[in-house]
């Protein structure tokens, strides 16, 4: 099993591939701070997310929702979205197919 290296992402955010395959990766995102940021971004990968522990403010597309541990949902391709932490903690993304940026 590989081991893939920690990455920060932005001030008090980092990421860790968990595993991945040409078709699927899933990703470990930490949030640090309250007030730690995952900037507003889209992409091509269909992507699930599920809420692990934390709280946080989601944008999607023109939407606004808060999330908490145990929450899931999913983002559908080219959509517009980023987070805000509203309390420190980690989301788990997988993406459909691989996002061959994060290797």
């Amino acid at each position: 099993m590989a081991q893939f290296p920690i990455i920060p992402t932005s001030q008090d955010v980092t990421r860790q591939v968990l595993s991945d395959h040409p078709d699927l990766m899933v990703v470990e995102f930490r949030f640090e701070e309250s007030g730690a940021e995952g900037a507003l971004h889209d992409h091509p990968h269909v992507q699930s997310t599920y809420v692990k522990s934390g709280k946080f403010r989601f944008t999607l597309g023109k939407e606004e929702k808060i999330v908490a541990a145990g929450d899931s949902f999913v983002i559908p391709s080219g959509m517009t979205h980023g987070c805000i932490c509203l309390e420190p903690g980690v989301l788990i993304d997988s993406f459909t197919p691989r996002r061959d940026d994060f290797l």
